[in-house]
């Protein structure tokens, strides 16, 4: 591709993003797979450029930030470690880095995510596993608050961005890619609620620290199958972006309409589980 044709790729880019239903001054929380979008010339930059030109100033760009890879009871290291003997996982477990807000990458959250985390005046959360990023005038007021105990709860930038009635975009990725999902489990009626211990390393004070709490059991096992049904809802725009299928679902009545589905299938799935406490139709691995 020339330099005179790869604006071309911007203007399209910019053309199905405006067609998906992204409006100038909003803020959306993008995942993305850069892999399906298709050729992009400056890769995530590319994509960065063409999004903000559909924001404009006045637009606000999130990205997931996460690092499941500090942490002893995340999926991934359940995953790493699989087959190793005590003495390798407390090597793996010693050379865990400590969750650092400026510095850490994120981890396995894509290009797109991890380009937005590191543009000047990106601010990112608090939270040592699943931090999320903003760029844009509405920034900082969203990433103000996410505390331990809340990962994608009610004091997380996800309740931020619910109040603000802020878009989700999935470009080239389902809805079990969905963060904002999760905020309704926070929602359910408390006898859906499992909570878990969380073991996860920090930096503070140039040190790294281990850091203890207790919170939610997230579950995304069934955000597939209610994305079959959300799609029906007749709030979600779906559009190509690149060579990309895209949605763009705004976040108010997609989690609400998730608070609802997921309090009808998972009362039924609870009353599945037997006096042994295992359900009839397996435990998926759970999230972060």
């Amino acid at each position: 591709m020339t330099i005179v044709e790869q604006p071309r790729v911007v203007d399209l880019i910019e053309g199905g993003l405006a067609a998906l239903g992204l409006r100038a001054g909003s803020t959306v929380l993008i995942h993305s797979s850069l892999r399906r979008v298709g050729f992009l010339p400056a890769g995530p930059a590319t994509l960065l450029q063409a999004v903000r030109r559909v924001l404009g100033p006045g637009g606000t760009v999130v990205v997931p930030t996460q690092t499941a890879n500090n942490s002893t009871t995340s999926r991934v290291y359940h995953r790493d470690t699989q087959g190793m003997d005590d003495d390798q996982r407390a090597r793996y477990e010693a050379a865990m880095q400590g969750f650092d807000r400026a510095t850490s990458p994120s981890f396995e959250m894509g290009a797109f995510a991890e380009h937005v985390r590191r543009q000047p005046g990106a601010v990112r959360s608090g939270h040592p596993q699943t931090s999320l990023t903003a760029l844009g005038p509405a920034a900082v007021e969203l990433m103000r608050v996410h505390e331990f105990r809340s990962h994608l709860g009610e004091e997380s930038p996800l309740a931020a961005l619910y109040e603000a009635g802020a878009d989700v975009a999935l470009l080239g990725v389902g809805y079990d890619s969905c963060t904002a999902l999760h905020l309704a489990e926070y929602r359910l009626p408390v006898g859906l609620h499992r909570s878990k211990d969380y073991r996860c390393y920090v930096m503070a004070g140039g040190c790294r620290r281990l850091a203890e709490f207790r919170a939610l059991d997230l579950d995304d096992s069934d955000f597939a199958e209610m994305g079959v049904d959300l799609d029906r809802a007749g709030f979600v725009r779906q559009e190509q972006v690149g060579q990309a299928a895209a949605r763009l679902l705004p976040i108010r009545p997609a989690v609400d309409f998730a608070v609802d589905w997921l309090s009808r299938h998972r009362s039924k799935m609870h009353s599945n589980i037997g006096i042994d406490g295992l359900s009839s139709v397996g435990v998926a691995p759970r999230h972060p």
